[in-house]
Parts: C-alpha cells; sequence; structure tokens
C-alpha cells in the first residue's frame, strides 16, 4: 500500500515560466501525477529549479515526478546557452573513424551528461531513448531522433541510453510504443494509419520496444495500425495495449500516452483521457498548459491506483540508486567531439 499523498493518473503542462494562480489552483486540485516542461517553460537553471521545487510542494508530493523531452539536436528542450547542446540519435551511428562499440557507448555518454544536467534542476524523467525504427515512407517527424534503421542496432543504442539516464538518476521512457516509424504522417497535425502486416511489424517495429521491455516508462504511438485495430491509434486501442504492448511486447513498466492535444486524436478532451484509461493506458499525457483543456482531461483521469499505481512506483524505486562517479568531464569532451564530427 502506498504512503504518497493520492494523486491522479495525469501529466499536465504549464503555460509559461512560472505557475500562475490559476495554474496552482489547478495543481492543488487535481493533484497530477506528474508535469512535463518545454522550451517555452525554461529559462535558466534557477528558473527551472523553482518550478521543480514549487510543483512537488504544491502537489504535496517531494518524488512527483517532473518531465521533459531531451532528445539532443531538434528536440532538445534545455538548450544553449544555459546547457550545453547535444547530437541528434541519428548521429552516433553515423560517426566515421570509430567502431559500433564506441559509437553505442558515446549514446549512452551523451545521455549520461543529459541526466547531470537534468537532475541538477529538478528533472527526474526524460522522454528518451526513441525506439523507432524509420522505414522508407515514414514521414521525416521522426528522422534523426532515430538512433538507426535496424532493429537491432536501434536497441543496442537503446539500451546504452536507458542505462546513462539511470546511471545519472533519471528515469528514462521508451517511445513510441509499439512503433511510429512507418507513420506516414505527423501525428501532431494528422492521425497516421499504417498498413504493414503483423508478422513485419513484429519482425522490424516490435522488436526494439520487446528487447528493452524493463524499461521503467514507456509512452504510446498515436498511430493506426490496421493489421491490430483498424479503428482506433495504439493509444486508445484495448487491443493494441493487451495484446502487443502488454502482450507481444512484454513491457509492464508504466505506460503514458503520448499528447493527448495532438490532432491525431479526436473527440472532446475528456473522450480523449476516458478513451486513454478504456485502453488500459496507465497515465494521461496533456503538454500544452491549457486549462480549458488540461480540466477535462483531469476530471476524466481516475485516481491512481492498482497495478498503474504499482508500475508508477516501481518506475520512481529506480531513482533511489546513487549516480555513478563517471568523469563528467571526459565524457563532455567526447560528446563534443560527436557534435564536432558534422560542423
Amino acid at each position: 500500500m502506498s504512503s504518497q499523498p493520492h494523486c491522479r493518473a495525469l501529466i499536465t503542462g504549464l503555460k509559461g515560466l512560472s505557475f500562475t494562480a490559476e495554474e496552482r489552483a489547478f495543481l492543488e486540485t487535481y493533484r497530477p501525477w506528474g508535469l512535463i516542461l518545454f522550451k517555452r517553460n525554461i529559462q535558466d537553471r534557477l528558473q527551472v529549479s523553482k518550478i521543480t521545487e514549487e510543483f512537488r510542494s504544491i502537489v504535496g508530493r517531494a518524488s512527483a515526478p517532473v518531465l521533459v523531452d531531451q532528445e539532443g539536436g531538434r528536440v532538445q528542450r534545455l538548450g544553449p546557452p544555459h546547457w550545453p547542446a547535444y547530437p541528434p540519435a541519428a548521429r552516433f551511428h553515423q560517426l566515421a573513424g570509430h567502431s559500433d562499440a564506441q559509437k553505442v557507448a558515446l549514446a549512452g555518454l551523451s545521455a549520461r551528461l543529459m541526466a547531470e544536467d537534468l537532475r541538477a534542476v529538478g528533472i527526474t524523467v526524460d522522454c528518451l531513448p526513441v525506439l523507432d525504427v524509420p522505414a522508407p515512407e515514414g514521414h521525416g517527424v521522426i528522422g534523426d531522433r532515430a538512433y538507426a534503421d535496424e532493429p537491432a542496432i536501434v536497441a543496442r543504442y537503446g539500451r546504452a541510453v536507458i542505462d546513462g539516464l539511470l546511471a545519472g538518476g533519471v528515469l528514462p521512457v521508451i517511445k513510441h510504443i509499439p512503433g511510429h516509424g512507418r507513420a506516414n504522417a505527423d501525428s501532431h497535425m494528422e492521425l497516421p494509419v499504417v498498413h504493414a502486416s503483423l508478422a513485419e511489424l513484429e519482425r522490424i517495429d516490435f522488436a526494439p520496444f520487446r528487447a528493452l521491455n524493463d524499461a521503467p516508462l514507456a509512452m504510446t504511438a498515436h498511430v493506426v495500425f490496421t493489421a491490430l485495430d483498424p479503428l482506433n491509434p495504439a493509444t486508445t486501442s484495448k487491443k493494441v495495449v493487451a495484446e502487443i504492448i502488454r502482450g507481444a511486447i512484454g513491457f509492464d513498466g508504466l505506460l503514458m500516452s503520448d499528447d493527448l492535444s495532438m490532432k491525431a486524436l479526436s473527440g472532446s478532451f475528456a473522450e480523449r483521457s476516458e478513451a486513454v484509461f478504456a485502453a488500459g493506458v496507465d497515465v494521461a499525457l496533456h503538454c500544452n498548459g491549457d486549462l480549458a483543456e488540461s480540466v477535462p482531461v483531469a476530471k476524466a483521469a481516475p485516481i491512481l491506483a492498482g497495478r498503474a499505481l504499482e508500475r508508477a512506483e516501481r518506475a520512481l524505486a529506480r531513482l533511489e540508486t546513487v549516480p555513478d562517479d563517471v568523469d563528467l568531464v571526459d565524457a563532455r569532451a567526447k560528446v563534443d567531439l560527436v557534435l564536432a564530427s558534422a560542423d
């Protein structure tokens, strides 16, 4: 039985650089499990530290997770001048003059350094690694966010990144389960539909997720797989969650949706939230901080309980490991060389 105060199965966003009175009231009323930050919420180290501290104070949980998408490349929420730039995922595998083992190790070092940056300002979850395997017909929304175009190679990089984040005291999130690499559209703007056979999906798309199914958290894909469920995207599909994510892939960590405000989804925000939980997803993610959307999402989100609560607590327990003593100066120099290699 949890000793933590009750919270909603919700990760919510914030509009600006600090909490408004209305946002504080929202957090006090609904007590979401977590908070996710974007560039619009990030100014400098002191300001981010204040947000993370205040969020935990308002919801009454010292371990309440604060998340960010810190991948490197074009998806990097904390960046220069206050934080270093990081390479996109694809850069590592493209390196010349390095062995495959060295490339994978560099990706892990990059993740370890990101964890150092994040933990220092109170961010405890990084929505990384991207385990999507890009296909030729896929939309460029994944592009260089993917480590490679072969499942086994993606899995090797993903494992190194998971280990690097955990070694630095930050939880990883594998995404976008069960795979976004074939998506023919940007799910931020419209609903992608994938027509690949189940056999092909199992051979390629599901493979990295299956290899890393011991990850503490995963984020769903707003993608319809016609071979699995021709009507519903994975995020709101009972069949995909039960038979593929929990079944064939074997993931039993905390499953969170991708952002409910993305245009791939339809219906009111209450309906979107209800559909996520009806499908068996543990936690709903709503990112944009618009309270007109956040309130109905929160009202439809249940109190985190049962298996979902167990998974959440199991994930957070992995933060109790003391960060390792890697030589950060040496690691930073090696990752900087990766960035310089494309200049």
